[in-house]
């Protein structure tokens, strides 16, 4: 590994928001995996000057600084794409928020040039580190799934900005092939009132052995941030998850994997096991964007 002198990989935080504040908190912080990394600046549309103390810098400059090794895109969903380009191109490690891409193709092409380049690229699916999912993931172990549904609701969201709703969502349709293996999909609808801001995508999927999971994603003025959840299988029923704790530090716990990542501590099998998974539901959210929109 290439580090500097003092064995930390310089940072870049690429976008301010809610997540790229986490991460520079988290990167400022006393963390075991914060030690390998050392945050040099951020990049921001906007112009910030520094926050906390961190310097803002030019893109420009990001890309080009020797110092600068590893960027943690942290902007819209609608630019990552660009950026990890950009950013593999200049010889970074990529470490991305969900989702990296709003195209399969896109994905497909950024994971070549990443290992072109001999460079980490990680898409970060806090929702997988949640206490939620760990509870989730010893309750359906060995368990037939007969039928099954999750129902996210929230506030509105731009598309423009964060994509399509199945890309947008893309955490809930990981939970569910990392609870229930691959899935194909047999149809999909949205429902949209744009002068409300509001909308409904119904999704129904179905497992390798033809158990029928509907997923569906409800946006509008008013909706709470809140997940429904019902897994019936042969053996009894699932119905929501009771209240298992609060999730402490996923941003975190995904830096760690982050970490491990850069310091070659997964093993081609897991890396490769991951990569389909990730790219498997990027191509069902492009399928399920196709069919909605084929309907219209």
């Amino acid at each position: 590994l290439n580090t500097t002198s003092i064995g930390k990989f310089g940072v870049v935080v690429v976008g301010v928001g809610r997540a790229g504040s986490v991460r520079m908190r988290d990167l400022r912080n006393p963390h075991p995996s914060s030690a390998f990394l050392n945050l040099i600046g951020f990049v921001s549309r906007r112009e910030l000057g520094s926050i906390d103390g961190v310097q803002q810098i030019s893109l420009e400059d990001a890309l080009s600084s020797q110092e600068v090794e590893v960027a943690y895109i942290c902007s819209e969903s609608s630019s990552h794409e660009d950026y990890i380009r950009q950013f593999l191109h200049a010889g970074k490690h990529v470490l991305v928020e969900y989702p990296m891409t709003l195209s399969l193709a896109a994905a497909q092409e950024l994971w070549e040039l990443a290992e072109q380049k001999g460079k980490v690229l990680h898409e970060e699916h806090v929702e997988l580190l949640m206490e939620e999912f760990a509870f989730l993931k010893k309750e359906v172990v060995g368990k037939d799934l007969l039928k099954g549904s999750l129902l996210f609701t929230a506030g509105p969201l731009e598309e423009e900005r964060f994509g399509f709703p199945a890309f947008s969502g893309i955490s809930r349709l990981t939970w569910l092939v990392s609870l229930f293996g691959e899935l194909s999909l047999v149809s999909a609808t949205l429902e949209e009132r744009k002068e409300d801001q509001y909308m409904k995508m119904t999704v129904c999927l179905e497992t390798e052995k033809k158990s029928p999971l509907t997923w569906i994603e409800e946006k509008g003025p008013g909706l709470k941030r809140n997940r429904y959840l019902s897994f019936h299988f042969k053996s009894g029923s699932l119905e929501n998850v009771p209240n298992v704790g609060i999730n402490k530090n996923i941003f975190l716990k995904d830096q760690n994997i982050f970490v491990q990542k850069l310091l070659g501590q997964f093993s081609e099998k897991e890396l490769a096991a991951e990569k389909k998974r990730i790219l498997h539901c990027l191509g069902l959210a492009e399928e399920i964007q196709k069919h909605c929109c084929s309907r219209k």
